[in-house]
C-alpha cells in the first residue's frame, strides 16, 4: 500500500506540469498557427517591435511548455514561464474594469504562482531533471 501511494504521489509533479504547460502550448501553437492575428493583437497593446515579442512570445510558449512537460531544466524554465506569465498579465489584461481582462489578469497570476512552486520544489521523480 505504501508503495502504491509514494508511485503516485511521485505522478503528481509531473501532472502538474503538464496542467500548467498545457496553456503554455495551447497559447503558442495558436500563435504559430496566426502569426499576422497575433502580431497585430501585441500591435493593438502598444508594444515595441511586435514581430520580434511574437517570436519571442512563441518560443517562450512552445520552447517553455515543452521543456516544462519534460522536466528539463525545469526551476529555469519555470521560472521564466512564471515572469512571462506577470509581464502578459500588466501588457494585455490591465483593464481590470473589464471582467474578462480582470478574470484574465488574476488567472495569469495564479498561473505564475503555480509556476513558483515547481521552481521552489522542482520537477520531481518523473522529468528528465532527475536523471541527472
Amino acid at each position: 500500500m505504501t508503495e502504491t501511494r509514494s508511485s503516485s504521489a511521485a505522478a503528481l509533479p509531473l501532472v502538474g506540469r503538464i496542467g500548467l504547460a498545457a496553456i503554455f502550448l495551447l497559447s503558442g501553437f495558436s500563435k504559430l498557427a496566426a502569426p499576422a492575428a497575433t502580431i497585430g493583437y501585441i500591435q493593438s497593446a502598444g508594444l515595441p517591435l511586435p514581430q520580434v515579442a511574437f517570436g519571442i512570445a512563441a518560443l517562450i510558449e512552445v520552447g517553455g511548455g515543452l521543456a516544462l512537460v519534460l522536466g528539463f531544466r525545469t526551476r529555469i524554465v519555470a521560472a521564466i514561464l512564471a515572469a512571462f506569465a506577470i509581464v502578459t498579465a500588466f501588457a494585455f489584461h490591465h483593464d481590470l474594469a473589464d471582467q474578462g481582462q480582470f478574470i484574465n489578469f488574476w488567472k495569469n497570476v495564479a498561473m505564475a504562482g503555480g509556476l513558483l512552486q515547481v521552481v521552489a520544489f522542482g520537477a520531481g521523480r518523473f522529468s528528465l531533471d532527475a536523471r541527472r
